[in-house]
């Protein structure tokens, strides 16, 4: 039996949608591929009204998750997102927060519960493309590695996605970043560590989403509660040009013919 073309994406908070996939989501859906965000906690170690932080007195962190929800909506509409599944976990906030050791947190709930939900999900959805984090995370986020782990897990389990992917920034696309801020002499804090993103080697599939930049700015800008910790939203039209026109992706799997280096996940597909 023959289901509709169709892509999830696995997130950990509203607005991860937005960096490593938006593009990929306005695309896939101006495409006619019903497109399916699945975000894995509430937000709630997210900054609250005025940039008050998790642990600041007057942090309310319900306020928060409820202003963080309604933002990923929003952001959800720009993207032309077909359906948004909220796991509803409390976010374990970033790694050495205290947050981190709090019983009911996404990091610390039992995977087989989590990866057991997430497997409803793409049983109803029978999704054939999955795009996640890798292991770390893509930069160690406890929420992040999390939600790689079940995305992996239910992948596998329900034997469902022909095609699982991680998201990617190539290093190469780094290093041009920090020259170019360095050489405009922008007063943005740039700094990653040498390490940082994903050699270009590893790199499997590379999308141009260069005709849905607008649609990715408007769904980030939609985040307008976390806009401190944009950075991206503070540099020059030109810059967010040249860092959103393509999206980048490391290939875990497939179960279909497709070419080694692809600038389509549905490849083999359609």
């Amino acid at each position: 039996m023959e289901h509709e073309l169709t892509l999830m994406a696995v997130h950990a908070h509203p607005d991860d949608e937005v960096l490593g996939t938006g593009g990929l989501l306005a695309r896939c859906a101006a495409e006619g591929i019903r497109t399916v965000l699945v975000t894995c906690t509430n937000g709630e170690q997210g900054d609250d009204s005025g940039g008050l932080k998790p642990g600041d007195p007057g942090h309310d962190a319900a306020a928060v998750a409820r202003r963080r929800i309604a933002e990923l909506r929003e952001s959800a509409a720009h993207l032309g997102i077909d359906e948004v599944e909220l796991l509803g976990y409390p976010d374990s906030g970033m790694a050495g927060w205290s947050a981190n050791e709090a019983p009911g947190a996404f990091a610390n709930v039992p995977q087989e519960e989590s990866a057991g939900r997430l497997a409803t999900l793409m049983e109803r959805y029978r999704p054939q493309v999955v795009v996640t984090y890798d292991e770390n995370g893509g930069y160690g986020h406890p929420d992040h590695i999390q939600a790689h782990r079940i995305a992996v897990s239910a992948a596998e389990g329900t034997g469902i996605p022909d095609k699982l992917y991680y998201t990617a920034i190539p290093r190469s696309g780094i290093k041009q970043m920090t020259e170019y801020v360095a050489e405009a002499g922008l007063e943005i804090d740039f700094d990653p560590p040498d390490d940082f993103g994903t050699p270009d080697e590893l790199i499997t599939s590379v999308v141009d989403v260069s005709a849905h930049v607008g649609a990715k700015l408007k769904a980030l800008q939609a985040h307008a509660s976390q806009g401190e910790n944009i950075f991206l939203l503070r540099l020059p039209e030109e810059v967010q040009f040249m860092a959103f026109s393509s999206e980048s992706f490391v290939r875990r799997w497939t179960r279909v013919e497709a070419p080694a280096r692809e600038d389509d996940l549905f490849a083999g597909l359609r």
